[in-house]
């Protein structure tokens, strides 16, 4: 008999892999997309939020009665109320007027209060960035909460090493390249330390907004993908994990959305799009014989104001 989830963290974890039908290169390579909108919050964060929590728990860094603290551009956020909701623990959120209304909104329905730093015409930039991790540092400073510190903690990265074990065992090992968009890279380098720790060859491929490469030495600049390209070279970030780095522009990643959503049942947020668009050019240079693996990083469910108002631009010109 199965046992029984003690709460809803117990159901973080375990997604499915499904194989691409429509959207697939001219050459029939394989795509497989990890389902992570399948987590309790829709998102992948809820991962690492918890492997986060329970490490500093562990640690001792973070004690009953404790409260904590994060900067986050949504989804992060979002599984970090989660967690902390289940666990007990009060919880500020350093956040922004760029990211999805959805996501903030789902914040505070958590319970977690919400500390808006106001962007550049709704864009993520490099100052809005470090202008949330400084807001963050003080809070955490006057309140004395544990600050999970996204950018920075390490121990988040032994939750991608599971998910590389179930895109491992998903495969049968059958698995000739992974591709992952950039945001703390925490998940691209975890999962490439996990899948490379059985197969050295497989390829590996970060994704990041063309309006700001700077993984791949281009300027730092304004985009509208969620959740990736904070601007700068990130702590996490390890050149030498990656085979290659692919820009995709917002335009690009969101009408892969659209067309996810249209043309196989996926309804997913712009990040995954920018996914999708690099794993078709990666499985292109792979050739026929090839798996490709690639993340579906949250539902669309919380992007629906933003893709909604797309919409009605474009039938409204």
């Amino acid at each position: 008999m199965t046992a029984q989830p003690r709460s809803i963290l117990d159901r973080i974890g375990s997604t499915s892999l499904i194989a691409l039908r429509h959207i697939v290169p001219s050459n029939g390579a394989c795509i497989l997309l990890k389902l992570e909108n399948e987590n309790p919050t829709g998102s992948m964060k809820d991962r690492m939020a918890l492997a986060m929590i329970e490490a500093a728990e562990a640690d001792g860094g973070l004690k009953p009665g404790g409260s904590v603290v994060e900067y986050t551009g949504g989804s992060t956020g979002v599984s970090l109320a989660l967690v902390c909701a289940v666990k007990g623990y009060p919880l500020d959120v350093v956040t922004s007027d760029a990211f999805a209304q959805e996501k903030l909104d789902h914040m505070r329905l958590l319970g977690a209060t919400l500390h808006i730093v106001e962007s550049d015409g709704g864009r993520m930039t490099e100052k809005l960035t470090k202008d949330m991790i400084e807001q963050a540092r003080i809070i955490a400073e006057a309140k004395g909460s544990f600050w999970t510190d996204q950018m920075k903690n390490r121990d988040q990265l032994a939750a991608y090493h599971r998910m590389a074990d179930e895109i491992w065992e998903q495969t049968g090992g059958r698995i000739d390249g992974f591709v992952q968009s950039v945001g703390t890279a925490a998940s691209l380098r975890g999962i490439a330390e996990g899948l490379r720790g059985r197969r050295d060859d497989i390829r590996i491929v970060a994704v990041e907004p063309a309006e700001s490469a700077v993984l791949s030495g281009g300027l730092s600049g304004a985009h509208k993908i969620d959740g990736i390209g904070a601007g700068y070279v990130v702590p996490l970030w390890q050149p030498a994990m990656t085979d290659a780095i692919e820009r995709v522009s917002t335009e690009e990643a969101m009408a892969m959305a659209f067309r996810l959503a249209r043309e196989e049942g996926l309804f997913a947020g712009t990040s995954t799009g920018a996914n999708v668009v690099a794993a078709l050019r990666l499985a292109e240079r792979l050739g026929p014989e090839a798996t490709v693996v690639t993340v579906m990083c949250d539902t669309g469910m919380k992007y629906l104001k933003t893709f909604g108002a797309r919409l009605a631009a474009n039938a409204h010109p």
